[in-house]
């Protein structure tokens, strides 16, 4: 299996998913439906994280779906602060183009 890059970054290498805060969460389900690439699932009526990695970098959709505010995210800096690398290629990210 190839491991997956974002613009050459390793995914592993970053750290963005989303963060339930459970105080917050009423267990609506509204993020388990509205994210598509299978990061959340339910249990025990909860939404819980279990794919993290499969969250699309720069991606917070699932944010202005809860209602009550219980999902977030790291702040956008962060992947910006992630181009300055030097293992970052602009350009296609499929990892198989030539910078």
């Amino acid at each position: 299996m190839t491991e997956k890059l974002w613009f050459g970054i390793p995914r592993n290498e970053i750290h963005w998913f989303p963060t339930i805060d459970y105080k917050k969460c009423i267990g609506c389900m509204a993020c388990v439906n509205k994210c598509k690439h299978g990061v959340y699932a339910e249990k025990d009526g909860k939404p819980k994280m279990v794919k993290p990695k499969n969250c699309v970098l720069g991606c917070t959709g699932c944010e202005p779906v809860c209602p009550q505010k219980a999902i977030s995210h790291p702040p956008k800096s962060y992947l910006r602060q992630l181009m300055k690398r030097d293992d970052f290629k602009s350009g296609c990210s499929c990892g198989g183009c030539e910078k």
